[in-house]
């Protein structure tokens, strides 16, 4: 059978260590491959050009383009679950540009690992909405993961003018075994509605259950909050986490609940009696300032006081509560401002989710609404914004995609999609000035964010598209350029109009497709 030259080298490597690879049937054409470049940036020369009958001429089944990277293209051209539970990603990425060679592996790197961690194409993955998981590659021991490695592949670090290569990764399959899913890249908005097939991939890719892995996902939390700040709720797919001010709750150092607290703990109560809970957890919390020796046992109090109060509310019995008081030993947010310490000191109610009701399945394509566009101006140059898409996935998830243009006659930066308040702490800058609203319900929803447990704690990256960190110069827009953006959200079920605020520009009501 002949072979991909891509795979290639990866049988002999894998071989050689023991490890097995998946079934495949007959390869397709084979995609470009390059000369391997030299270790050192300042030193590599420009990569052998591939010649047209290398180019892997599969029909694409999803696209996208790279807001950080001008003239990539990103392509999905095979998405195949294997033994039922393990997905072979291959991405066809191409330079469309007549110039300038681009560099790939950098940009298809795992965004949420440690800097000078992410490699290759470790960055390849699966949003499973349902779950409210990003599921990456499969991480082998001392390798950055199970995908195209540019120095065993010998893909090489540049993609040549009118050339492309095509990449893989091998990670676990969304569960439920679903006909489609969302393929996530690290430089391009979300591709919805891939199908997975079921038949072997054209190639020859390694065996995840030949050598020891681990797998690797990140929890998506999908926060929102009521337009008077009286509460926040985070979705992580699992569990709600109600976070009630402790402002309006209670008077200042005291542990009675206050007039208004009861129409508050009224909306927790009833998304407890519509969850499938039995235990419902109750934890007071408490800003940096004051003593924790005071807070500690005060925050207790007023966990206990909340507790009291939703067990009357409550339509049903059987439901257990644990009341507990942290002081300030669990910030949700920074400390450093007035606001961030507001929203620290709350009471969080934690209790698994409400069934989703059923929801049709999203269209592959949807056409955008005329006039959902507004104006600003950076450095004097006009910008222009588009919103191309407000679209609902599965599991009460939503896409809001957009347009950035410079209209303007000069090269200009465009920063205000990260000037987001000051208490949102995520690892890199990225476009968080974006929220909806859901006017009738007074309820506005924040962008999601990844959860990445680290030695320290917690890092956040923002479910959207980066504007900083490793992705360097993208806020610089050049005369007539356009990137688009991305970012997800929790969206309301009943709702099928929402207004969306991106950065300076006007709010616009934007029906969701």
């Amino acid at each position: 059978m002949p072979k991909r030259i891509l795979a290639l080298t990866a049988v002999l490597t894998l071989a050689a260590a023991g490890c097995g690879m998946l079934p495949t049937k007959e390869a397709a054409p084979p995609p470009a491959t390059t000369a391997p470049a030299s270790s050192d940036p300042a030193t590599s020369a420009p990569p052998a050009t591939a010649t047209a009958s290398d180019q892997d001429t599969r029909p694409a089944l999803a696209e996208t383009r790279s807001t950080m990277t001008e003239n990539l293209k990103v392509e999905v051209v095979g998405l195949n679950r294997v033994k039922g539970k393990h997905l072979i990603a291959q991405i066809r990425l191409s330079n469309t540009g007549t110039e300038k060679h681009l560099s790939w592996a950098g940009e298809m790197g795992d965004r949420t690992r440690p800097l000078g961690a992410f490699k290759w194409a470790s960055g390849i993955g699966v949003l499973d909405a349902q779950a409210r998981t990003w599921i990456l590659p499969y991480k082998p021991a001392g390798s950055p993961c199970l995908c195209s490695d540019l120095d065993r592949d010998g893909l090489g670090r540049f993609i040549d003018p009118g050339q492309s290569i095509t990449v893989y990764a091998v990670l676990p399959a969304p569960a439920g075994n679903p006909a489609t899913t969302t393929v996530v890249t690290p430089v391009g908005p979300p591709m919805l509605n891939v199908p997975i097939s079921d038949e072997a991939p054209s190639g020859d890719f390694p065996d995840p259950e030949a050598e020891p892995v681990t797998p690797v996902t990140r929890r998506l939390i999908l926060p929102s909050e009521s337009l008077d700040k009286s509460e926040e709720t985070a979705d992580d797919g699992k569990d709600l986490h109600v976070n009630l001010s402790s402002d309006v709750l209670f008077a200042v150092d005291k542990a009675t609940l206050t007039p208004n607290a009861k129409s508050i703990l009224a909306r927790t109560a009833k998304l407890i009696d519509a969850s499938p809970a039995t235990v419902v957890t109750v934890a007071g919390h408490a800003d940096s300032s004051g003593n924790d020796a005071i807070n500690e046992p005060l925050s207790l109090r007023r966990a206990q006081a909340v507790q009291r109060a939703l067990s009357a509310m409550l339509s049903g019995d059987g439901i257990r509560f644990q009341a507990k008081g942290y002081g300030s030993r669990r910030p949700l947010y920074s400390n450093d401002s007035d606001e961030g310490k507001r929203r620290n000191r709350r009471v969080s109610v934690t209790f698994p989710k409400p069934q989703p009701a059923a929801q049709e399945p999203v269209a592959t394509t949807s056409p955008g609404t005329p006039g959902l566009t507004g104006t600003t101006k950076a450095d004097g140059q006009p910008i222009a914004m588009e919103i191309t898409g407000l679209r609902r996935l599965p599991g009460g998830l939503g896409l809001l995609t957009y347009k950035i243009t410079n209209e303007g006659a000069a090269e200009t930066w465009f920063n205000d999609l990260h000037i987001a308040q000051d208490w949102e702490a995520y690892k890199y800058q990225a476009a968080t000035n974006v929220r909806v609203t859901d006017v009738a319900a007074r309820r506005q929803y924040l962008p999601g964010r990844l959860e990445v447990p680290t030695d320290d704690g917690v890092d956040f990256y923002c479910a959207c598209t980066d504007v900083s960190g490793v992705r360097i110069s993208t806020e610089k827009f050049a005369p007539g350029q356009t990137r688009e953006f991305w970012n997800l959200f929790a969206l309301p079920d009943t709702a099928d109009t929402l207004k969306v605020t991106i950065g300076p520009f006007r709010d616009l009501q934007v029906p969701i497709q």
